[in-house]
């Protein structure tokens, strides 16, 4: 139940994150690698970026901080750059790390299936064990209606190397490959074309996420 327990705010800071992501995309960054090398702050500069970019960089990390994703944030407007003082628990970590998109893709699934007055049920980081005892976890698996069955995996880094292993899953559950999601941040619209024609699985950034689904049911 806890991976899809809405009352905390990973949902709300990823579809944040999701709706913007190229403006946001080097606060995301700069908090991982900080994390990685175990730093204990980062600085996001903003004199190179549009005020529009600038404005929604500091609101965004104004939020981090407000929601405790940040231990402190300073707003150093003389040197026009934000300092971010990281926040080490492991859940903050995790969502830095890859998770937000999970969420994501959680939260636009159910805001279709509110929208379109669907039943459906969910889970996130779902592990299941088939009958040949091989183990896998779905990223995010939704029923729509009772016989619609979604499965999302969800990337933010380097993902060639899985592909296989995706489509035996896909194979495995007996999904169709409109079913079966690959979610790939930055993914331009060319190359997912180009990647869900070449195997019987559906590529999409996280922009194409919500029509995707919206095609589905």
């Amino acid at each position: 139940m806890r991976g899809v327990d809405t009352t905390g705010f990973f949902d709300e800071v990823a579809v944040q994150i999701g709706r913007n992501l190229p403006v946001l995309k080097e606060v995301l960054e700069r908090l991982r690698w900080a994390q990685q090398k175990e730093y204990s702050s980062t600085t996001i500069h903003l004199d190179k970026k549009s005020p529009e970019d600038a404005k929604a960089i500091s609101a965004f990390c104004q939020q981090l901080y407000d929601f405790s994703f940040v231990a402190k944030c300073f707003h150093n407007r003389p040197e026009n750059n934000v300092r971010l003082i990281l926040q080490t628990a492991p859940a903050i970590r995790e969502f830095f790390n890859g998770e937000w998109l999970e969420w994501f893709a959680l939260m636009a699934c159910l805001e279709y299936a509110k929208e379109r007055n669907k039943r459906f049920s969910c889970a996130r980081n779902l592990s299941i064990t088939l009958q040949n005892d091989e183990s896998y976890e779905l990223d995010v698996f939704m029923l729509i209606d009772g016989n619609i069955p979604i499965c999302i995996e969800c990337k933010t880094g380097e993902f060639r190397q899985n592909i296989d292993k995706y489509l035996t899953l896909r194979k495995r559950l007996g999904l169709n490959g409109r079913n079966f999601v690959m979610c790939i941040t930055g993914l331009s619209d060319e190359h997912a074309k180009g990647l869900t024609a070449m195997y019987d699985l559906t590529f999409v950034s996280e922009r194409d996420l919500p029509s995707h689904l919206a095609r589905l049911f």
